[in-house]
């Protein structure tokens, strides 16, 4: 099968997902075109079987170059087995009030795309300490002591992702899309 798969990314973490489901599918046999949004690169969607979409969550939002991208490709979208990946640190959490923040970004995001995805799922992101401006970093690092069960050392990044569920829930995907 041919997949493409479209990420838009911030601190960089969206596109390391990205760069793993794009890894698992061509291990798997699979073709896969790796698309950064923001390169701005016209791909004709028409080309694949399916796509995956990631994107992550800042502020209670996705990156502009993504909703442009759902919005631009509404149409074809809805003709293709689609995956959105979610990248948060809530995701990371247990929370209820995490989890409903999730679902009302996602209503944001289908909202002003139009695009409802096939598949929604929320992946854990990662803190990036060591590339933060002066503010992010003393923001992030009370985020992190308010939400983490084990302290956060703020000289290094801590990476919330679960690859082992990443790529079995991508294996159970594609096995869907398949059939």
């Amino acid at each position: 099968m041919k997949f493409l798969t479209a990420y838009a990314t911030t601190e960089g973490q969206t596109r390391k997902i990205a760069r793993f489901c794009a890894d698992q599918l061509t291990d798997a046999g699979h073709s896969v075109e790796l698309l950064n949004l923001s390169d701005d690169d016209e791909i004709d969607i028409l080309r694949f079987d399916a796509v995956i979409l990631a994107g992550s969550i800042h502020i209670g939002h996705y990156q502009k170059s993504l909703e442009n991208y759902a919005t631009a490709n509404l149409h074809h979208l809805k003709q293709r087995d689609t995956l959105f990946l979610s990248v948060s640190l809530a995701a990371a959490g247990q929370e209820l009030e995490d989890r409903e923040g999730l679902e009302h970004c996602i209503d944001g995001f289908t909202k002003a795309t139009g695009w409802v995805p096939n598949r929604i799922e929320h992946i854990a992101g990662a803190i990036r300490f060591t590339s933060y401006d002066f503010f992010r970093y003393w923001a992030m690092r009370w985020i992190a002591s308010q939400k983490d069960d084990e302290p956060v050392d703020p000289h290094k990044d801590k990476e919330y992702t679960d690859w082992d569920g990443l790529a079995a829930m991508l294996e159970d995907w594609v096995s869907c899309v398949q059939q």
